[in-house]
């Protein structure tokens, strides 16, 4: 009996991880990219030498899907982990504040980082601790409802909201708690924060992500008999008498069954005619924008290896300096802004003339340093909109046509839109297609 031909359309994470899993279970696989590379939403891009990621892509420990995939394709050595959770959160013309974690047992490990927190009041912080106690009963399953309204109704301040549950709303839901759905917020704070103390220890990339991913994923596929096709373009997919045709700009290739492993806006596009009428998520899912400036300072200005920022327009600031830049010289610093529908709009001029002075409030040295150079990533449609009512709309992995399965971060994983949501995604439509 000949092995089934699975064909995988997207070499991101979600359609490297299915295409691994494929092969591993003996299938014939071929995955075609349209891009020159593999990585999907987490790549780099050279700037005349100058590599630099189009975001930060901060993950959790308790991201074990995609630790995995690390650990599988060899790019486990470019990232590190935190050995517990610590966050250094900045305020102009303030001390220092430090969220770590102790070393009681889940929710009782925060509680100290809630009592020493100096940017709430000593009322702020009890009426937060109670909030989080709180959360730990809410279904993740709810589908109605803002954050937002969710913290207010516990007591929770505008200061509070914005100088504490925003620090971790924002990064993983690319949305502020006012708009972010309170299902999928109380997801991220079980599972990241409540449920195990160790969780939510922070994984940072120190390498470019395409040193991570793209490339030595490339390779762990052609070791796994993946057949790997870049550059190329999928239009459509159809029905045959014998699996599906996906046809390209110049040849069409034949599978038994076929994994769209590719954004909401681009899957919508490909779907087999017969499942185009029952896709509520075509137009019901949107987009929300990050963007991250690049900035190279002629000496350090920030001596952690990254910081949240609070009082200010700046949201997370990293140390992405190179290691064989010489110590005490340089320093590359990215800024990471999540839903950021008014930054994507705005031209380089205006974000430096924005940013730039926010950065001197927040790290005194600039004002001792040059800015060599200043650059710009964005990604208009870096995650879906993570509002109330999106769980209903995120599709599963199997679909009413057998043989055709979807995988991505967008759909339903009950994950955000993030590294482990998609590395799930893919084990998810692998199973599918191969019959669990």
């Amino acid at each position: 009996m000949s092995p089934a031909r699975v064909l995988v359309i997207g070499g991101g994470v979600a359609g490297i991880t299915a295409a691994l899993d494929c092969a591993d279970r003996g299938a014939e696989v071929t995955l075609v990219e349209v891009r020159p590379r593999l990585g999907g939403a987490a790549y780099s891009i050279d700037r005349d030498g100058w590599a630099l990621d189009n975001g930060q892509h901060v993950f959790l420990r308790c991201c074990t899907a995609y630790r995995a995939l690390l650990e599988r394709i060899g790019g486990s050595g470019g990232v590190e982990l935190q050995p517990r959770l610590e966050i250094v959160v900045l305020r102009p013309g303030h001390r220092d504040a430090v969220l770590r974690r102790g070393f009681l047992p889940a929710p009782a490990h925060l509680a100290g980082a809630l009592l020493r927190y100096r940017h709430l009041t000593p009322a702020e912080r009890i009426a937060a601790g109670r909030a989080a106690l709180a959360i730990k009963n809410v279904d993740p399953q709810r589908d109605d409802g803002t954050f937002g309204d969710w913290l207010v109704a516990h007591g929770q301040s505008p200061r509070a909201i914005a100088n504490l549950w925003d620090l971790i709303a924002l990064p993983t839901l690319n949305l502020p708690a006012a708009e972010a759905s309170l299902g999928l917020s109380a997801f991220v704070f079980q599972e990241g924060l409540l449920d195990s103390a160790s969780a939510g220890d922070i994984g940072l990339h120190r390498a470019p992500l395409s040193a991570i991913i793209g490339e030595p994923a490339a390779r762990e596929l052609k070791t796994a008999g993946v057949t790997l096709n870049l550059r190329w373009r999928a239009q459509s997919v159809e029905r045959a008498d014998e699996g599906f045709e996906v046809h390209g700009e110049q040849d069409t290739l034949r599978a038994d069954s076929v994994i769209l492993a590719v954004p909401h806006e681009r899957a919508a596009a490909l779907l087999p005619d017969e499942l185009r009428s029952d896709a509520p998520w075509a137009e019901g899912l949107r987009s929300s924008p990050i963007v991250n400036l690049h900035i190279v300072y002629s000496r350090p200005v920030l001596e952690h290896r990254f910081a949240a920022a609070v009082d200010s327009p700046l949201q997370y600031v990293f140390d992405r300096t190179p290691p064989d830049w010489a110590a005490g010289t340089r320093q590359y610093v990215a800024v990471s802004l999540s839903g950021a529908r008014k930054e994507i709009a705005m031209r380089p001029e205006e974000l430096q003339e924005r940013y730039l002075p926010a950065l001197r409030e927040l790290l005194p040295r600039t004002a001792e340093a040059e800015v060599e150079r200043f650059a710009v990533t964005r990604e208009h449609a870096a995650t879906f909109l993570a509002v109330p009512g999106v769980r209903a709309l995120r599709p599963a992995a199997a679909t009413a046509l057998p043989g055709f399965a979807m995988a991505g971060a967008w759909t339903a994983t009950d994950w955000p839109a993030t590294l482990e949501g998609a590395a799930r995604s893919g084990h998810a439509a692998a199973a599918v297609v191969l019959g669990g």
